[in-house]
């Protein structure tokens, strides 16, 4: 051991081992009962994310740390990571199948990342799912022969097309969903290729997500809704949160939480790149935000580059928000080149004024993300 120590220290160690020993113990004991919960909520159809309850027990143990003199903060920071890995638990117990007549689902696209997760979550649910991706038209009647509902999750480039070309013979009683990021073009062409009920549905969570407990899925109405509730029934089970909007001011807040945010990243990262910074490097010298910042970053170009650019150029309307996100630069960056402080102050106040409450709230939701990234760091 290179570090400096002593016999009482040696000794105090053993015993906070001991105590974290009983921990363990505790958190295997927990996880059992959460599964006992999860099994329970499978056979009454209880969604497996309760906020009042959860509020709650959150107040309780706070109010009972800080009677025993330990941070309400710190058991919240605690509880709330034990609740996650529930979630994941109660997930894998199953859930309950809300349409028991539905008949088969087939998922287009269902061997994608997002596809297969909604063929996981039906298949748990009870449902028998099918796949059909691009090496499968040839099967197509054979798989749409008896089906209750086709979900389309394909590239956002041809999922129009798709529907036009491909969905057009579906049975009257057959439900047709997408899941694409943007909704107005995909209903209105499911709308026309499809004569029963149809539904655009937006998952706002990547398919790496653990659990839908507190995801949301926004919900754009096209065509006999009686028809599919059952299915926004079922993804409330899941956990998540659903929200229902037009399709068209879905798009238009998707060309600012999308496409602006989306794109903004992307330059950052390009002007990184192009500026050859040493990443090792500002990771020495960043901050807890700046580190967070930078992962963010990272985390874009982790992936699909095809998809990024099937969600930004697939906007109609991103190219005016962008440029006016171009332009407000512009004015900003000429506020600094002609040392117009004041002004910028006074903008600064302007737009405190306009996030009001929110501004406080985002500052300590972000705190308890910091401070969940410093304790990440390793050295």
């Amino acid at each position: 051991m290179n570090e400096k120590t002593t016999l009482d220290l040696d000794n105090l160690r053993e015993l906070i081992d001991g105590v974290d020993q009983q921990l363990l113990h505790l958190l295997r004991k927990r996880l059992d009962l959460v599964a006992q919960v999860g099994a329970v909520k499978h056979a009454a159809g209880v969604p497996i994310y309760a906020p009042q309850r959860e509020a709650s027990m959150l107040a309780k143990r706070r109010k009972e740390a800080s009677e025993m003199d330990v941070s309400p903060q710190l058991i919240e920071d605690i509880l709330r990571r034990l609740m996650r890995e529930s979630y994941l638990n109660e997930k894998d117990v199953g859930f309950k199948q809300v349409k028991t007549d539905l008949g088969h689902i087939v998922i287009v696209g269902g061997e994608g990342q997002l596809g297969g997760l909604f063929s996981q979550m039906l298949t748990l649910s009870g449902y028998t799912v099918k796949s059909l991706d691009k090496n499968d038209w040839h099967r197509a009647d054979e798989l749409f022969d008896g089906a209750g509902m086709v979900i389309v999750t394909v590239p956002i480039n041809v999922t129009c097309e798709v529907i036009s070309n491909q969905l057009n013979n579906l049975a009257d009683d057959c439900i047709l969903a997408d899941l694409t990021s943007i909704k107005t073009e995909p209903l209105n062409a499911m709308l026309a290729a499809h004569n029963g009920p149809v539904v655009g549905l937006h998952p706002m969570f990547g398919p790496d997500v653990g659990s839908l407990a507190k995801q949301v899925v926004v919900v754009c109405d096209g065509r006999e809704p009686q028809a599919y509730q059952w299915l926004l029934d079922q993804i409330i089970i899941w956990g998540a949160r659903i929200v229902n909007e037009d399709a068209q001011k879905h798009d238009k807040a998707m060309q600012l939480v999308q496409a602006m945010r989306h794109f903004s990243t992307f330059v950052y990262g390009l002007n990184l790149c192009k500026e050859q910074a040493d990443i090792e490097t500002l990771l020495q010298f960043s901050s807890p935000i700046y580190r967070l910042e930078l992962a963010m970053v990272g985390r874009l170009f982790a992936q699909d580059p095809k998809l990024y650019a099937d969600i930004i150029f697939a906007q109609e309307g991103s190219q005016v928000a962008i440029s006016d996100y171009l332009d407000n630069y512009g004015q900003a960056l000429q506020l600094l080149k002609t040392g117009n402080r004041d002004e910028f102050v006074s903008q600064f106040e302007q737009v405190a004024k306009w996030f009001g409450d929110f501004a406080p709230q985002f500052q300590q939701e972000s705190r308890a993300m910091l401070q969940s990234v410093n304790d990440m760091k390793t050295n």
